[in-house]
């Protein structure tokens, strides 16, 4: 079948010659490496106008309708560069109508960064924070009122929520007492419980903000691992829908990976007889879009035959539609980790470069399709193409983070979360929460048990725990210190600017870190407004900070 007859089957046979590609999805199985189940697109082929006058049209115009047609289940990519993507970055600050979140947003909008809030009380947020101010209304103890949906758009989180502690006796309207600190009042716990918003509030919070924010490792969208199941449905797409012979399949490799367990394989045999010449594995549509706003771009890990391949993303569950494109070249026999960011992908529509398409949307993939095509970029061609099999096996498809990551969630714990239950700790020389933990609902146990959740989240974090809060001005200085062991103070606002500089921070990633200033409890820290302290660079703090420290191990350690 030659370009001419293709095109005129298309423009004359009866709906349903060329209307219906066929495509073989293969499902993974544990047991059987080669089960397949056939589906039919229920999009119907573009009928490509032709006439006599077409019949004269010089080859290149032939090429161009064959790569049409093409182009219709490839969506391949062009040399003009698409539009970007528009991120927002917004900054999420929960328990913003605290001490330390609203001073967390107050620092934020200086800055001229983007920032939204969650809030229990629409009154009292707006009052304080502005009647502008971007709010979602929620609570972390109420899960249903956590929708993931509100969080869209959202790439980083400054946690401020604290279980309310205040005195039994009352207080005046302002709160004066609780801003002397627990030290100067005898506490109880006010609302729900420490479990219910240190522990089970935090679990809802990291449930509904976790897409959102991403993993630290990125999103695995495809990869086999001690076992031959696969979440994705792979099936074939050829050059058969427009009369050409080409070939593909995806299997599964039980040992094929450079580790020796499983991997997907995309092989085939490739042909340009009967103005054919590609070949692709494309997969159904996911029953749910997938949210990849968090990240950069996605990560192949392939093993390489020095050919030439292309990774297409939709999204739309509309068949013949617009194909997010890149290219990627690989190297001969050697496993190699190729990163497409999401800013190279190139919008094209029937072989043409869509210069007016939207920008993609990381936020709703519908579909992904591998492909080895002679066919490049606008009527170029492949230079590694060659006709025959091919083999291109590929262990993982994920989503990642650019590196330097930053840290996405930053969390305003406490001094003192681990010295509760340590052995030959003098309980009467710790502050009162220490002491008083099991009177005060286990706060500090709850606590921990939160940063926990949060360290086993994956998602990039920053774990800051003030010693007493005050209502002093930031400037003091400072000591930073891990392994939980001091005691001290530090004003609220200088919380405040640590938390908004950890944000930004690659040496702030992992960490957990006790912080207070170096004015004892006795003297107040003022400052004179003709000469404030000069702003500090907490990069400095950082970089000395050690991963994996976290006060836990004087818990865990055993007697000698």
């Amino acid at each position: 079948m030659n370009c001419s007859s293709c095109c005129a089957a298309a423009a004359s046979s009866p709906p349903g010659v060329l209307a219906r590609p066929r495509v073989r999805f293969t499902a993974s199985c544990s047991t059987r490496t080669d089960q397949k189940v056939i589906f039919l697109g229920s999009k119907r082929f573009p009928q490509i106008p032709h006439s006599p006058s077409s019949r004269a049209s010089s080859r290149l115009s032939r090429r161009e309708i064959v790569e049409s047609i093409i182009s219709s289940f490839t969506g391949s990519a062009s040399s003009e560069a698409p539009k970007k993507m528009e991120t927002s970055d917004v900054v999420l600050v929960t328990g913003a109508t605290g001490g330390v979140g609203r001073r967390v947003v107050d620092v934020l909008r200086k800055k001229g960064l983007p920032v939204r809030v969650l809030a229990r009380n629409e009154d009292k947020a707006r009052s304080m924070l502005g009647p502008d101010v971007d709010l979602i209304i929620g609570d972390v103890t109420k899960e249903d009122t956590l929708d993931p949906k509100l969080f869209k758009g959202i790439k980083k989180v400054v946690n401020a929520v604290s279980v309310i502690v205040g005195p039994k006796e009352g207080d005046t309207p302002d709160r004066q007492k609780y801003k002397q600190g627990i030290k100067f009042f005898e506490p109880e716990i006010k609302g729900p419980s420490p479990e219910m918003v240190e522990y089970i509030g935090m679990q809802n919070l990291i449930n509904a903000i976790k897409n959102s924010v991403g993993l630290s490792e990125g999103k695995l969208l495809f990869g086999l691992k001690g076992n031959l199941s696969g979440k994705i449905v792979w099936g074939a797409l050829d050059d058969v829908v427009m009369g050409g012979v080409s070939e593909s399949a995806f299997q599964i490799l039980p040992t094929g990976s450079e580790t020796g367990g499983p991997t997907g394989l995309f092989k085939g045999i490739v042909s340009t007889s009967n103005n054919g010449g590609f070949t692709s594995i494309r997969t159904k549509n996911f029953t749910v879009p997938e949210d990849l706003s968090a990240y950069d771009g996605i990560e192949l890990r392939v093993k390489g035959d020095g050919r030439r391949y292309k990774l297409i993303i939709r999204t739309s569950y509309e068949w013949d539609t617009v194909g997010y494109t890149a290219s990627f070249d690989t190297t001969k026999g050697e496993w190699q980790s190729v990163k497409l960011p999401f800013s190279s992908l190139r919008p094209v529509f029937r072989a043409r470069t869509m210069t007016d398409a939207p920008p993609f949307d990381a936020s709703n993939i519908t579909s992904l399709q591998l492909m080895f095509s002679k066919f490049e970029y606008d009527g170029k061609l492949n230079p590694t193409f060659t006709e025959g099999p091919f083999e291109l096996p590929f262990s993982s498809i994920r989503a990642y983070i650019n590196e330097p990551v930053t840290p996405r969630f930053v969390h305003v714990s406490s001094a003192g979360v681990t010295r509760p239950e340590r052995p030959g700790l003098d309980l009467s020389k710790q502050p009162p929460a220490v002491r008083l933990n099991k009177e005060l609902g286990s706060i500090l146990t709850y606590k921990l048990k939160g940063e926990d959740l949060i360290r086993e989240s994956g998602i990039p974090y920053t774990i800051v725990r003030p010693c007493a809060l005050t209502e002093e001005p930031a400037g003091a200085d400072l000591i930073f210190d891990q392994g939980d062991n001091i005691t001290g103070k530090i004003s609220r606002e200088e919380v405040a600017l640590i938390c908004v500089a950890a944000l930004a921070s690659p040496n702030a990633v992992g960490k957990t870190f006790e912080v207070k200033s170096t004015v004892p409890f006795s003297e107040p820290y003022v400052i004179d407004p003709s000469n404030p302290p000069p702003e500090k660079d907490y990069e400095v703090y950082f970089k000395e900070l050690k991963e994996g420290i976290t006060g836990k191990e004087a818990l865990e350690a055993t007697p000698a």
